[in-house]
């Protein structure tokens, strides 16, 4: 990721993938000191990891108006800022700040064809909520924030004209707010299928999130072949069942595989790689091979998941592997919904 972005300085990953604090110190070595992240369990690990600059990217409504707040009092050495895309929440999160007494920096939330959140990158109500985060009191603009999900084309020439329209946009809408006097510190941009696109722009603003490259996985690694990682997390599974010549059925069901469609390619058997998914429920899937019959119960395959970030959720721990022998065992902290925000 350093490589691709050039300056650990223009990186803000994302650590819903990990959720460990372990790989967020990793990153930290390597002089990667912001970070995005999409749960306030995901913001507590960051901090207690030693990050100081914190980006919540999922913008806060109803009750987690007031935990952002909370959080801001609880880690006041981080530097935490939210995203908004509606007047509502944010009038309510201005509201709380005046009341506690504390400014909180918010950036807005552009849409460029993600269809997801986000104003519309080219609307009139972006420069008007954008003027809203400059005139309250209790909030400090700053910047865009930029999510570009929908570009996920495979020829990475589709890809560059997508988003270079997305920067063109994030950059005429930049200038007008500039042209107002409006201060726009940074635009936080992309994903992992996007950011080393953004990364060949000269722009200080620009600050870079990747998220499931960290890890990656089968999905990203077949839409996205010029990405050159290899895969770093992979599922230990079982036989549990060969009572057929051509079936094997294993204990990774969806309760510890992300069940994303579509259906038969949430795993990846390097050793089985044309291993036909066949049923895949709670606690079993069923592989159709001809190869099954080289297996016994207990045997061990190694599957590669298809994504990442949902499948590290459902774990608790994850085994580190090195030279081939487990050498440590890592938490994962942040795949709980509260810690104590």
């Amino acid at each position: 990721m350093v490589r691709i972005a050039k300056d650990a300085g223009r990186l803000r990953p994302h650590c819903k993938t990990h959720k460990m604090s372990e790989v967020v110190k990793l990153q930290l070595q390597h002089g990667i000191a912001k970070h995005k992240c999409a749960t306030f369990a995901e913001a507590e690990m960051l901090a207690d990891a030693g990050i100081e600059d914190i980006m919540l990217a999922y913008n806060p409504v109803g009750p987690h108006v007031p935990r952002c707040v909370q959080f801001a009092q609880e880690y006041p050495k981080v530097h935490f800022s939210v995203t908004a895309d509606h007047e509502k929440p944010l009038t309510e999160l201005n509201d709380s700040c005046v009341a506690a007494q504390i400014k909180m920096e918010v950036l807005l939330d552009v849409d460029t064809g993600l269809h997801r959140t986000g104003t519309p990158i080219t609307s009139k109500e972006a420069l008007r909520l954008y003027e809203l985060l400059v005139d309250l009191p209790g909030i400090v603009p700053g910047g865009l924030h930029l999510y570009d999900g929908q570009n996920h084309q495979v020829d990475l020439v589709d890809r560059k004209a997508a988003v270079d329209v997305a920067y063109g946009d994030a950059c005429n809408l930049a200038k007008q707010l500039d042209q107002h006097g409006w201060p726009v510190p940074r635009l936080v941009v992309g994903g992992t299928g996007s950011f080393p696109i953004f990364a060949d722009f000269d722009d200080d603003r620009l600050e870079l999130s990747p998220g499931t490259s960290v890890f990656h996985d089968t999905g990203y690694k077949s839409n996205f072949p010029d990405l050159d990682f290899n895969p770093a997390s992979v599922l230990i599974t079982r036989v549990v069942s060969r009572c057929h010549d051509d079936r094997l059925t294993l204990d990774a069901g969806n309760k510890s595989v992300a069940s994303d469609p579509p259906f038969g390619t949430r795993l990846f058997f390097p050793d089985l790689p044309d291993a036909e998914h066949i049923i895949h429920n709670e606690e079993h899937l069923v592989l159709k091979t001809d190869q099954a019959v080289n297996y016994q119960p207990g045997d061990v395959l190694l599957g590669i998941p298809r994504h990442a970030c949902p499948t590290s959720a459902l774990h608790r721990t994850a085994d580190v592997v090195r030279g081939g022998k487990v050498v440590e065992q890592w938490t994962v902290t942040a795949r709980d919904r509260k810690i104590n925000i």
